[in-house]
């Protein structure tokens, strides 16, 4: 494998412990570990003056909470439930908005606390984390408190209601279940994270028996619910290099879970499938991703680490599609909106893109700050959210035709893999050879 090769975005995100944390600052004041001070070689690609007009987008509402992000990168992303949007920004402000209008229904700021990762909402319930390693449970009426638990280290994804549980995964590599009820601490599973890792952590998914959750090694990780022990760990990237910088293999793209299968992406490594019942790594394609990935019966959609958006089988990770237009323009992972996908980029843009071919459709801007986490869906709406605290309603129409006509093109050469399970890698860095949208 050759050694990662980090645009701006992904310079600015590692995360270096060399006897205690230490982030990494914006990519001109790198040159201090060897990574240069010099001009940024991959620009962001610049977008066509004439916007495509396949599709019509229009923004619903936008309005604004707080400060934003505060210039960190952080996992807080909108929360839809019923007709309800739910947010939090890293000023410790928390949020009700109606979803048709944007209208506030109620706010809450009293804790102060620098929320990072959330919110999550099942039922009456919504937890947030914040990068002081604290928890919050509030209820959706009216954001009152219901309980607060502090955890050993920053939360940098979003907690996950699960049943009677919220599960938790801090940036060190540990997942805690805390009890739904009172917060109390039922069980914690820990990783020894590397040396030098992505800054940011895998935002765990639910399975049918538990919880699954990548971790900084590259492993993926089914845990038992009731206590935390592990089902079964897959690797899915196994860390490789002379450095430890080459040896990045995070997996902090979220687990996508599909019928019996999980679909899950790495740095530096591969987009892979896993039986859920077994653990048994399925397929694996080198592609080395971040920000994350969409998974449907029919296809996969992936935002690799070049932002280059992919089109893969669920079968077999052969790739159909690969759009180069929007290349280092810090994508977030695609969603998919009926019959198109959608991105967000760093300066505000909502990019369109045809599930079916790659084609890009449109765009909309919702404001001059980056996007800051993965889009929303709620029905036909987008709800997205800004590094500026910026909140958006977006919808398009006439979106093109649906993924399940994508052709699929021919495999790429199986290999061994280190797990003695069928591994197909492909030559051109990505799914499988693939021509550009």
């Amino acid at each position: 494998m050759n050694s990662p090769r980090l645009p701006c975005p992904q310079r600015r995100a590692l995360l270096l412990a060399l006897g205690g944390s230490v982030l990494l600052p914006g990519c001109g004041s790198l040159g201090w570990i060897g990574l240069g001070r010099d001009k940024d070689p991959r620009p962001p690609t610049e977008l066509a003056k004439t916007p495509p007009q396949a599709v019509r987008v229009r923004t619903l509402w936008t309005t604004r909470i707080g400060k934003g992000q505060d210039g960190r990168t952080l996992s807080l992303r909108p929360a839809v439930a019923g007709n309800r949007v739910y947010a939090a920004d890293h000023g410790g402000t928390v949020v009700a908005l109606d979803a048709a209008d944007g209208r506030l229904i109620w706010e809450r700021d009293k804790w102060r606390l620098p929320f990072s990762g959330g919110p999550d909402v099942a039922g009456e319930q919504l937890a947030v984390g914040a990068s002081n390693g604290e928890v919050l449970l509030l209820s959706t009426r009216d954001g009152s408190q219901r309980w607060r638990a502090q955890l050993g280290s920053e939360v940098l994804s979003v907690p996950r209601i699960s049943g009677d549980l919220v599960v938790v995964h801090t940036i060190d590599d540990t997942v805690y279940g805390l009890d739904l009820g009172d917060g109390s601490e039922r069980w914690r599973f820990g990783y020894q994270a590397p040396i030098l890792t992505l800054r940011g952590s895998s935002t765990p998914a639910v399975g049918p028996d538990g919880i699954i959750v990548g971790v900084s090694n590259g492993r993926l990780v089914y845990l038992d619910t009731e206590h935390g022990a592990p089902i079964w760990e897959a690797t899915i990237s196994p860390p490789s290099g002379r450095t430890e910088l080459e040896r990045i293999a995070d997996i902090d793209t979220d687990p996508v879970v599909v019928g019996d299968q999980v679909f899950v992406a790495s740095f530096n490594g591969d987009l892979a499938a896993v039986d859920i019942d077994s653990g048994t790594v399925l397929w694996r394609r080198e592609l080395s991703a971040h920000a994350g990935l969409a998974a449907t019966a029919d296809a996969l959609y992936v935002t690799d680490s070049d932002d280059r958006l992919w089109a893969a089988d669920p079968i077999d990770g052969a790739g159909r599609w690969r759009q180069d237009d929007l290349r280092y323009r810090r994508l977030t992972a695609p969603v998919v909106v009926g019959n198109a996908l959608a991105v967000g980029d760093l300066e505000g843009y909502v990019h369109w893109v045809s599930a079916r071919d790659g084609r890009l459709l449109g765009r909309e801007r919702l404001g001059k700050a980056a996007v800051a986490s993965t889009p929303v869906v709620a029905g036909q709406t987008l709800y997205v959210q800004l590094e500026n605290g910026t909140i958006a309603a977006v919808r398009a129409t006439d979106a093109g035709a649906g993924p399940e006509a994508a052709p699929a093109a021919a495999p790429a050469a199986e290999s061994s893999s280190s797990d003695g399970v069928s591994s197909d890698r492909a030559s051109s860095g990505g799914p499988a050879s693939a021509g550009q949208g």
